[in-house]
């Protein structure tokens, strides 16, 4: 009989909401227009915004979860012949990501297809340099927060609170190994619907069930530590060989691994529970 554990972790890990989940069939945050090189553009210029009425009511969670994703995901069109310029003062935009006109030195709107690497100027690899990521994420929580904004106009008051919680969910996305490893295959275009626990066998299954009730029984912290342990080392091993296969583009092979990751993820956050509850 499986463990009542084992059906919690795997619950755990179907509810867990995916930051690599490709949202489809969702309303727009923003009105689209189609450009004359017949590009889909949302949000580029502030006449292709919606009104701030409408703006203001996207700053639910989930709205600017799915306004996030369309940003960052549609790949269905090439804006690389498309003129790209400053809502305020109309000088071109040279490149992307750009927070703020060279010109006229105010906030932009996000602009399409900019991913998150490129927001957070690194590499678009899963081995990537956490240290300079959070860098990174400081520099641009300093310059876009909205409270900078207060007595601006209204224009960029919006702007910057989306740049900023745009630059929030970057950074959450990447900073963590699981998140980045799906983003990561959304942008290599496999589409995750239902979770990543497909290639998830029986052994695998019975290795987690062993560990969950070791964990049970553990009744000292160097127990529990010792479960602690364990579980980093195995996380460190899957990192190593999902980089490895995220580089060779087996997709499927890095997917699969990121389910493990998922499952000894969630131990982990248990393990923690159970060393706090000695303290």
């Amino acid at each position: 009989m499986v463990s009542l554990n084992i059906l919690r972790t795997v619950g755990s890990f179907r509810t867990l909401p995916l930051t690599g989940r490709l949202v489809t069939n969702q309303p727009a945050a923003f009105n689209a227009v189609t450009c004359p090189a017949r590009c889909l553009l949302v949000g580029l210029a502030k006449d292709t915004w919606t009104s701030k009425k409408t703006l203001r009511g996207t700053r639910s969670e989930n709205e600017l979860n799915r306004y996030f994703w369309s940003v960052t995901t549609v790949r269905s069109y090439s804006t690389s012949n498309v003129q790209m310029n400053c809502w305020k003062c109309k000088e071109p935009i040279k490149e992307l990501p750009t927070f703020f006109c060279s010109s006229c030195k105010v906030v932009q709107p996000p602009h399409e297809g900019v991913s998150f690497f490129s927001i957070m100027d690194c590499e678009d690899t899963f081995a990537l340099d956490t240290h300079k990521l959070q860098k990174r994420y400081l520099l641009l929580q300093r310059s876009l927060h909205p409270d900078n904004f207060s007595q601006k106009s209204a224009e960029e008051q919006e702007y910057s609170e989306h740049q900023s919680a745009l630059v929030n969910k970057a950074y959450e996305t990447l900073q963590k190994p699981l998140s980045r490893g799906l983003y990561l295959l959304e942008l290599k275009g496999m589409r995750i619907d239902d979770g990543t626990d497909s290639g998830v066998d029986a052994e695998f299954l019975f290795e987690l069930m062993e560990i969950n009730e070791a964990l049970e029984r553990a009744q000292t912290p160097e127990e529990a530590d010792k479960i602690s342990r364990d579980t980093k080392w195995k996380l460190k091993g899957l990192t190593a060989e999902i980089d490895g296969a995220l580089r060779a583009g087996e997709l499927q092979t890095a997917k699969a691994l990121l389910a493990q990751m998922k499952y000894f993820s969630n131990i982990e956050e248990k393990v923690k529970e159970k060393l706090s509850g000695y303290m």
